[in-house]
């Protein structure tokens, strides 16, 4: 929690399919053989290979486990639907390796499974026989093996005769990666040779007026016709929501600070700190620790928490300090001046209480039984609600309040007609109810409503062109004897500095990894560049410096690095190479006609999509 503090500007992840891809279909070692799943079956296929419901429900529970995990609130629908997407696409995966392996006809011997088992424990044993010094004990793990009773025996030998023959495809999909030492030279050259510069920037946005440039129609005309397709839309939908936000509310906040005032009058009466933070405090990350944050610099924590350590008087408790994670109870142990700090913190997040929870299902679940038989305008005035009008396009379906509306957009663009009310939906941010109005098909943008786009796209370019001359006129003089200062100087412009940088970092004022970058590196101590043009900006550069990489310390980094970068070519090999086999193949994905068909059913057990 509090390195998330320190790097407040980072966003946080929750959940996203790509992750559970690439090793761990190596890893899992899942059954997908299409044994009998009892009434449901098959629910899908890939090359005629049954994808059946027992093996998709195992993936799907393995799935929700590792997000509910990851977050304190309940998985909302939305996260729900990826996750039976993201299980669908996992046994897709599973049944093309299993058809790769029997094309390949690659097995594994009772001698290979011996020796694995022997020498190489699965990675969650490891850690149990790894000795202070970081070695593997390969004799107390041995000793572990021979006490192991015969069904545990059975299931280490089922795993082995699962993982080898994966490991072997891995290598085989992986093989022919080879990195040269100049490659890896000219990445850890990329990554630590550095550059200082001057430069003059002539932004053509704001240097050059629209009123001293036309663009004709019938030059816009042709543009149109030569780039159509730049102007491919997609679908486009008008839709009325409700949103229901899920933001704790002000009573919810107020609730949170007394609950943290509680707490520091709990402290000042004679608590143990370290007690109540291991009790309290929702910093996992330092709650174990009794609210141990250790010694930190000023300006290293969020401002508010920041300010309050650099203020608060050493050995005392502040007041509940409040920033974007919740209310701090902070005590200051130590502290340099204004350098740095030791503190302790107790986190009472701000979150919504349970009545104000119980609040808010209950207004979701009235504004859907009020939507059913009528529009969604008059099943709002019947609760207070507000109805506001947006448009959505497929690619980003966005509403302001609920943030991606996924489960939305598949409704409003593949199932609703214009005048249907949908059910309530919900994502992290928001319920929220929709209704269509109206919808367009993807397609090509008329010329009319792509017509001020073309001219601003047109009047950019000339404004650049207009950039290029003028900084080729300023080269010629910085080149013809005049300082680059007095250059500037003369034709109006701003000379400003930058580094040391590298080829591969942000640099304020010249972007990333562009031409003014890579120009930077091409110059000589001392030289001018000719005008460099980037996509949105025209610069003069002189280099006043610049720093080589130090080859002694690649060369000591080197193994690591020939591992690190063959590791991440390892996993984009995998992750192309799984895609082609997607690509090729015949997937048919039954579900919604499977499950219907069994939510319809007028009688037998049914097993249900989520729990």
């Amino acid at each position: 929690m509090m390195r998330q503090m320190r790097e407040a500007t980072k966003p946080i992840m929750l959940f996203t399919a790509a992750a559970f891809v690439a090793l761990m279909v190596f890893e899992w070692g899942m059954d997908a053989t299409g044994r009998s799943s009892g009434s449901l079956g098959e629910i899908g296929s890939v090359n005629g290979d049954p994808v059946m419901y027992e093996d998709y429900m195992a993936a799907y529970r393995n799935l929700y486990d590792q997000v509910q995990g990851s977050q304190e609130e309940p998985i909302t629908s939305q996260q729900n639907r990826d996750i039976e997407d993201a299980a669908f696409d996992e046994m897709v995966n599973q049944i093309l390796i299993r058809q790769e392996l029997d094309r390949r006809g690659i097995t594994v011997t009772d001698e290979e499974i011996s020796q694995a088992a022997q020498f190489s424990p699965p990675q969650d044993l490891r850690p149990q026989f790894t000795t202070e010094e970081g070695r593997f004990d390969a004799q107390a793990y041995q000793q572990f093996l021979a006490q192991l009773p015969q069904d545990q025996l059975l299931l280490l030998e089922a795993y082995y005769r699962d993982v080898i023959p994966r490991g072997k495809l891995l290598r085989q999909v992986s093989s022919g990666i080879w990195l040269s030492d100049a490659e890896l030279w000219q990445m850890y050259r990329d990554q630590n040779a550095q550059a200082e510069v001057r430069h003059i920037p002539l932004d053509p946005s704001t240097r050059y007026a629209d009123e001293l440039f036309t663009v004709e129609e019938s030059t816009a005309r042709d543009y149109y016709d030569e780039h159509e397709e730049d102007f491919q839309v997609p679908a486009r939908a008008t839709v009325r929501a409700v949103v229901l936000d899920k933001t704790p509310t002000a009573a919810d906040t107020a609730a949170s600070r007394e609950r943290a005032r509680e707490i520091r009058q709990d402290l000042l009466d004679g608590a143990d700190f370290a007690d109540v933070a291991a009790r309290e405090s929702s910093d996992e990350g330092s709650a174990q620790g009794g609210g141990e944050l250790g010694v930190f610099p000023q300006g290293q924590m969020v401002a508010a928490f920041d300010s309050a350590v650099f203020d608060a008087p050493v050995g005392e408790l502040t007041e509940p300090v409040q920033t974007s994670f919740g209310f701090h109870v902070i005590e200051v142990q130590d502290r340099w001046g204004q350098d740095s700090a030791q503190a302790r913190h107790i986190l009472v997040p701000v979150a919504r209480s349970d009545s104000s929870e119980i609040a808010l299902l209950t207004r979701a679940d009235s504004l859907e039984d009020a939507a059913e038989d009528r529009n969604l305008a008059s099943a709002a005035s019947e609760l207070g609600l507000e109805v506001t009008t947006h448009q959505i396009n497929q690619n980003f379906p966005l509403v302001p309040g609920a943030g991606q509306i996924g489960e939305g957009s598949d409704w409003a663009f593949e199932e609703a007609l214009v005048g249907d009310v949908s059910p309530v939906f919900e994502n992290q941010q928001a319920f929220y109810a929709l209704e269509l109005v109206s919808s367009t098909p993807e397609g090509v943008l008329p010329f009319a409503e792509a017509l001020e786009t073309i001219r601003a796209r047109l009047l950019a370019e000339q404004k650049m062109d207009s950039a290029l001359v003028e900084a080729g006129a300023v080269v010629s003089a910085i080149r013809g004897g005049e300082a680059l200062p007095n250059a500037a100087a003369d034709a109006g412009l701003e000379v400003r500095q930058a580094g040391p940088f590298t080829r591969t970092g942000f640099v304020p004022g010249l972007g990333r990894q562009n031409a003014a970058v890579g120009a930077a590196f091409g110059l000589d101590v001392g030289e001018v560049s000719d005008p460099v043009r980037t996509q949105s900006n025209v610069f003069v550069l002189e280099l006043l410096g610049r720093e080589e990489a130090d080859s002694l310390a690649w060369r000591e980094q080197l193994p690591q690095q020939r591992q690190a970068v063959a590791s991440q070519l390892q996993q984009q090999r995998l992750q192309e190479w799984i895609e082609a086999l997607r690509s090729a193949a015949t997937i048919r994905d039954r579900r919604t006609e499977v499950l219907q068909a069994a939510d319809e059913a007028p009688a037998g057990p049914q097993m249900p999509m989520g729990f």
